[in-house]
């Protein structure tokens, strides 16, 4: 290794990047969780740590920047069993991929949020308009060059996890579809979902992840009879419950919500929206109850609402009785609010 080469790797890892060999996939237990931030780096720097970790590293690709846009880029990286997931922004490049860097034949899904990429697979090109996405060929010779405002979901699967569920994926590939219908509209959501979680997952619970993506996934390809009928129960499930939770997390009021309306929402059945929850031993007011519970701890931790009262803070988590507020913060966290503001205060 050079040295400008080490002192590369060295300030990419400085600045929260992390060099993993091979394709954008986990080997067994080594389910791995990081961001890539160009802007945290010096400006002529840039260039040099996207093409090492990001490039030649996690995706063994060339970067070029496109035009004179400065190169800038904002990814989370999540690798999962036979699965790697990579959402964020990046300013317009082109992302090359040449014969001697292929060392995989993975399957990967490209969807553009926004500003859209143009595609060329050896003799075959389409573009990625935004509100698209196409799963395209890994381990062939080709380009992607991203056009400005881009964000994007991309997953990237190993062919021998994804060909068992769709027969012969081939015919399937290199084919624009709309990112807000059906699974895939579910299968993005789910993994823009698990973006949102810093901590790495616990092995277990990884494989039940990527279980999940890739029964997601073959569904959009059109999975094979049985293979969807497994799909149905358990990936389709999995991501309509993170659906509907990321909606919960994100509401600003709290008061009142009830199953009804979230089924409404979600257009299912009150019914099934309890059931999604009872199979994770939960329900639904349960689960709702925990969020304004950990907004009021959140809001307790934060320094710059040291002067608002424990009452308004209780009152903007969505409880209109401190007593109860009071009850069950104690049962959850085994403190009282009084307590942990000290503590925030002390600290």
């Amino acid at each position: 290794m050079t040295y400008r080469t080490a002192r590369t790797k060295r300030r990419a890892s400085r600045f929260g990047c992390v060099a993993l060999g091979g394709s954008m996939t986990a080997a067994e237990g080594k389910f791995s969780s990081f961001r890539v931030q160009t802007d945290q780096l010096p400006a002529h720097e840039r260039l040099p740590v996207l093409r090492e970790v990001y490039g030649r590293t996690i995706l063994k690709a060339d970067l070029e920047p496109v035009g004179d846009t400065p190169v800038g880029m904002d990814m989370r990286v999540r690798l999962l069993p036979g699965v790697g997931i990579a959402t964020g922004s990046a300013s317009p490049i082109r992302v090359a991929v040449k014969s001697e860097m292929i060392d995989n034949d993975d399957v990967i899904l490209l969807a553009a949020l926004a500003g859209g990429s143009h595609m060329r697979i050896g003799q075959q090109e389409e573009s990625v308009l935004p509100g698209c996405a196409m799963f395209v060929p890994g381990g062939r010779v080709g380009a992607n060059v991203t056009r400005p405002g881009f964000t994007y979901v991309n997953l990237r699967f190993e062919r021998k996890a994804l060909q068992p569920l769709v027969g012969d994926v081939s015919g399937m590939l290199m084919r624009p579809l709309p990112v807000h219908e059906g699974p895939l509209h579910l299968l993005l959501s789910y993994a823009t979902a698990l973006q949102k979680l810093d901590a790495t997952l616990p092995g277990n619970m990884a494989r039940t992840v990527a279980s999940h993506l890739l029964d997601l996934s073959a569904l959009t390809l059109g999975a094979t009879r049985d293979a969807e009928q497994v799909a149905l129960g358990r990936g389709l499930s999995a991501a309509r419950l993170a659906a509907i939770k990321a909606d919960i997390a994100s509401r600003a009021d709290l008061r009142g919500l009830s199953a009804d309306e979230i089924a409404a929402q979600h257009k299912l059945s009150p019914r099934y929206v309890r059931k999604l929850f009872e199979s994770e031993r939960l329900s639904f007011t349960e689960f709702v109850l925990g969020q304004r519970l950990k907004r009021a701890h959140d809001m307790l931790n934060d320094p710059l609402r040291a002067c608002q009262s424990i009452t308004d803070i209780a009152y903007d988590a969505g409880f209109n009785d401190l007593s109860y507020f009071n009850r069950a913060f104690r049962r959850r966290y085994d403190a009282t609010p009084s307590d942990i503001r000290a503590n925030t205060l002390a600290a």
